[in-house]
């Protein structure tokens, strides 16, 4: 602002020991000269110390993350996990919407232009939601559609308006970041988050900035909303150390999409374009999405806090590596 295709089925790395002794692979001793499907599966046994009375906990990777044996009763019918991805309709909301549903998801795809949304939720097998993120109505309506029960949230919804120094800032346009980067993931956490609680393993990733943790000249707007973004996230963190649900930020650093510089400079592609001369490689939306895919399916007791990306040509905001 590396791709991960799921478990291996195949590898058997070093095993970890626990306090009441190695960690073992279910097919680390066949119990038959020729093992059964069953028994090559890669299940995990956490094996508790003698002294505990909880029970064995057996994490099943799957399509759609990592699954507690001792906990989950679903049928394969109602199993398959949901997502909700704001700001669906282009960059990397778009691919997000689409890794998610590569990984088993049913997809929400929520964004204000409806034709986009309808035509992703179709490629993809999701459910398109037209949404304004800055309006309670808007918001209420998306949280009726999910319904009672959501796995992941996907608070991508942003943007950056204008790059005048302070002296010269524009008053709407620093309230229209401040409501969609702020104002925006709080209202669609809130209403969400009786749902996420509901699925017994939720979890909620905010997409921040790089410019939620420094300053430069002429994005002194964007910076402070990027901020909040990050603020509310770590708060949030705190105020749900005791609920089933997870808190995590995924932070861009130069990301080259088909509009956010242009949104930025209002439709100055030259001005879009000089933001990524000469940069080999900038990421792109794909790249957000691989991380936050792989964020949100980690196993139930492991929370990524903050995860920042950025291309390698970017060593800080005001360094990048630009050829002739």
């Amino acid at each position: 602002d590396a791709a991960d295709d799921g478990p291996d089925l195949h590898a058997h790395p070093t095993l970890p020991t626990l306090p009441g002794g190695p960690v073992r692979p279910h097919c680390a001793a066949p119990r038959r000269p020729h093992p059964t499907r069953l028994e090559r599966c890669p299940i995990v046994h956490h094996r508790a110390p003698r002294d505990q009375s909880r029970p064995t906990r057996l994490w099943v990777p799957s399509r759609t993350g990592w699954f507690d044996g001792a906990m989950t009763s679903h049928t394969e019918s109602d199993t398959r996990r949901t997502a909700v991805v704001t700001g669906a309709s282009s960059g990397i909301g778009a691919a997000t919407a689409r890794a998610l549903a590569a990984e088993g998801f049913h997809v929400y795809c929520a964004a204000r232009r409806t034709e986009r949304v309808v035509e992703l939720a179709e490629e993809i097998g999701g459910t398109p939601v037209t949404v304004d993120v800055t309006s309670e109505d808007s918001v209420a309506a998306l949280a009726s559609t999910v319904g009672d029960r959501l796995d992941v949230l996907v608070n991508n919804a942003g943007g950056a308006f204008g790059s005048a120094p302070v002296a010269e800032a524009d008053a709407e346009q620093w309230r229209a970041m401040y409501e969609v980067n702020v104002i925006g993931l709080m209202l669609v956490t809130r209403a969400l988050l009786p749902a996420l609680k509901a699925s017994g393993a939720g979890v909620i990733c905010n997409v921040g900035s790089t410019a939620g943790r420094i300053a430069y000249e002429g994005g002194a707007g964007y910076t402070a909303a990027k901020h909040g973004t990050q603020v509310v996230t770590e708060t949030l963190r705190l105020e749900l150390f005791d609920q089933p649900v997870r808190v995590c930020e995924v932070a861009p650093g130069m990301v080259k999409t088909d509009e956010f510089s242009l949104v930025r400079f209002g439709g100055d592609q030259d001005k879009a374009d000089a933001v990524y001369a000469g940069v080999r490689e900038p990421l792109v939306a794909e790249d957000v999405a691989d991380a936050i895919s792989w964020v949100v399916t980690r196993p139930p007791h492991v929370n990524i806090d903050e995860l920042v990306i950025r291309p390698r040509a970017q060593a800080a905001q005001h360094k990048v590596h630009r050829e002739p």
